[in-house]
């Protein structure tokens, strides 16, 4: 028996693909628009997969996300999972041109907050709360939300040429989120994390590395042989006291995701309804340099 998914419900045991049928190592996998998804062996392998955007966030690559994160949970038979991106980017960040937040709200504000508590946190916490290691191979930029799905992971690789950025300020007047607010203080240190948050600049793999913000920097033609390697690793381990570790590590940590993202919520959505907020999105679908009054 496999899982039969629904990006807008999860997923249920059902006959998806006899157990015993393989392609190219594949035991079984579910077709959805904006990602791809297989196990091979204990290992499932999910590839966000919308290179002509950057495989920046819309609501139907949210939806692949929390159907993968819910299948994933589901089988007992992964022991790891790997998550990367096609093409140049790992994920660029919200879609702020294509469906990327919802715009039907009664005002900016209402917007981004229903986007954020409906759609985006509800993904991030599926990934944060799985109970099996989450291998995260960064092939490119992870830009604002992207970042933040990247750091939802248990450990980070990163090709030397990728690129971590924090936009959300300088670009947008927006603060970050997605638990950008919880994991870049736990990682990098106060200090780190408000010069990430309030200038917005280019971090390197490398310099991510020496930060502690992620595990290791790789060659970028190494980078997917070492994560799969190591993914086959901890798919080979102890399944149940890594789960444990999990569970304790993230027990251990004086703020509770979920509490977190509430709170980033909440500071976003009094941003969302800001002039400059209005200005950092015109000047983003411009592709211009937003010009900001402070109100």
């Amino acid at each position: 028996m496999g899982l039969v998914c629904d990006s807008r419900v999860g997923c249920t045991r059902g006959a998806i693909r006899n157990a015993g049928e393989t392609r190219a190592g594949v035991q079984w996998g579910m077709e959805l628009s904006t990602l791809t998804y297989a196990r091979r062996g204990a290992v499932a392998a999910v590839t966000l997969n919308r290179p002509d955007r950057l495989n920046a966030l819309n609501e139907a690559l949210i939806a692949d996300l929390r159907a993968a994160a819910a299948a994933i949970a589901a089988d007992a038979g992964v022991r790891a999972v790997l998550l990367t991106g096609a093409g140049r980017a790992f994920c660029s960040g919200a879609d702020l041109m294509r469906g990327g937040i919802i715009e039907d709200g009664a005002s900016p504000g209402a917007a981004v907050g229903a986007s954020l508590r409906d759609q985006f946190n509800p993904m991030v916490s599926a990934w944060y709360d799985l109970p099996v290691p989450v291998i995260v191979a960064v092939n490119g930029i992870a830009a604002g939300a992207g970042a933040s799905l990247a750091l939802s992971g248990d450990l980070v690789l990163a090709a030397r040429s990728a690129k971590f950025l924090q936009l959300f300020a300088p670009r947008l007047g927006l603060l970050p989120d997605l638990g950008s607010t919880f994991h870049l203080p736990r990682l990098v240190g106060s200090a780190r994390a408000k010069g990430l948050a309030l200038l917005g600049g280019e971090l390197s793999a490398t310099l991510a590395a020496e930060w502690g913000l992620i595990w290791a920097c790789v060659e970028d033609d190494a980078l997917a042989g070492e994560a799969q390697s190591l993914a086959q690793g901890l798919a080979a381990g102890p399944t149940q006291a890594y789960a444990r570790i999990k569970a304790v590590l993230n027990v251990g940590l004086p703020q509770r995701l979920d509490e977190q993202l509430a709170i980033e919520a909440d500071a976003q959505v009094a941003l969302a309804n800001t002039e400059d907020f209005s200005e950092g999105l015109q000047a983003f679908r411009e592709k211009r340099a937003p010009q900001f009054k402070g109100r």
